[in-house]
């Protein structure tokens, strides 16, 4: 029996901004923007002052409660909730705060998959088993009760709350680490799924889309319930053999993805998408200081990472939202971000620069670690 856990960290970017501006707790909050200057005082601008193109990263649950959600243009938040408060992101310290909790975390549970900035699974089917002596014959009562340890590290090591789902698989993990938030803790048996999982939407599996999500609804299907309970062949016939035959999988609960503990990243990238769309002539000047940003940001991610790279990756999307890409591979790599600025500097001289820019990136792919043998 496995015993496979997911935790999803509160209303990640959010909660951090609280621990430094405690004056806004039960306040609706939403973090998007730039990062300026640090807020002075309790001059929080309302979102109604707002004006440009950013987007919301996340928002407080009270600012939830108006319909606010991660990815909604600031504008349109304006409109539904005008008086509610925006916060620049600061990615430096939500990053600071990540690498706290999963350490205190993996103190704990060592077999971690990291899944982001403010996720990850936890296998902890040891911690099951080694408690089995402290008295509780049921595995799952033990299973809670190494989750609360968890939680109650979180908090302490970062002042922050998590929500855990512990379930026999991943995708059963996923779905119950959502159900109970804030702060919540869902512990699911196979036999739980009929009442728990069944009459959830079937875009409450990690996996179906929007797209995927509205075709499924076409066909009479709403649920994870009516999923399970629909033919296999009907799922085949409009999604595709592989598909299909996942989606009656899912629909079941069954999962037999391991965690993963260990992944190399493919590449490394950092980019920007501006405020307001810059010119490559009258704005050169600043777009050369955000491009030389951006590379040194990048190396400073490869040092901390421990990576080095060979193909270095440039990126710019016009006002027109069309996306180009140009890349160098290098005879050495490189770490500098000297030389990831000369080389994305060239990838620059390969693209169209008729057009304002909206957003500018640089990667490094290739990644090896110093020091590596290539070949």
């Amino acid at each position: 029996m496995r015993f496979i856990a997911h935790l999803d960290m509160d209303a990640f970017y959010a909660s951090v901004e609280l621990l430094r501006y405690p004056e806004l707790r039960g306040k609706p909050v939403v973090i998007g923007g730039r990062r300026r200057a640090a807020v002075e005082g309790n001059a929080f601008p309302a979102l109604r002052a707002y004006t440009g193109r950013g987007v919301i990263t996340t928002a407080t649950y009270e600012a939830r409660a108006f319909g606010l959600h991660s990815g909604m243009g600031l504008m349109k938040a304006a409109k539904l909730a005008p008086d509610a408060l925006l916060l620049p992101a600061d990615f430096d310290e939500y990053r600071r705060c990540s690498r706290l909790f999963k350490d205190a975390v993996r103190a704990l549970a060592p077999e971690v998959e990291d899944r982001g900035i403010d996720e990850i699974y936890m296998d902890i089917t040891g911690l099951v088993e080694e408690s089995a002596a402290e008295g509780a014959p049921d595995p799952w009562v033990r299973a809670r009760v190494a989750a609360r340890d968890i939680q109650r590290a979180v908090r302490e090591a970062t002042g922050l709350t998590c929500s855990i789902g512990v379930t026999p698989n991943k995708l059963l993990s996923k779905i119950a680490s959502e159900l109970e938030k804030p702060g919540g803790l869902t512990v699911l048996r196979e036999e739980d799924i009929p009442a728990r999982i069944w009459p959830l939407a079937v875009r409450k599996i990690n996996g179906i889309g929007p797209k995927a999500g509205a075709r499924l609804e076409a066909i009479g299907i709403r649920t994870i319930g009516e999923l399970a309970q629909a033919d296999p062949a009907l799922l085949v016939a409009h999604f595709g053999r592989s598909y299909g035959a996942w989606m009656h999988e899912a629909a079941h609960g069954r999962d037999g993805r391991a965690v993963v503990t260990v992944s190399e990243p493919k590449s490394i990238s950092r980019e920007t998408t501006f405020e307001d769309d810059l010119h490559p002539v009258r704005d050169r000047e600043q777009l050369s200081r955000i491009f030389t940003s951006l590379c040194v940001r990048l190396a400073d991610d490869l040092k901390r990472k421990g990576y080095v790279g060979r193909t270095i990756g440039l990126k710019l999307r016009y006002d027109n939202f069309k996306t180009v890409t140009r890349d160098r591979t290098l005879d050495e790599p490189t770490g500098d971000s000297g030389a990831i600025r000369r080389a994305a500097g060239e990838c620059l001289k390969r693209v169209p620069l008729d057009r304002r820019i909206r957003l500018l990136g640089v990667r490094v792919g290739a990644l090896s670690r110093p020091g590596a043998t290539l070949f």
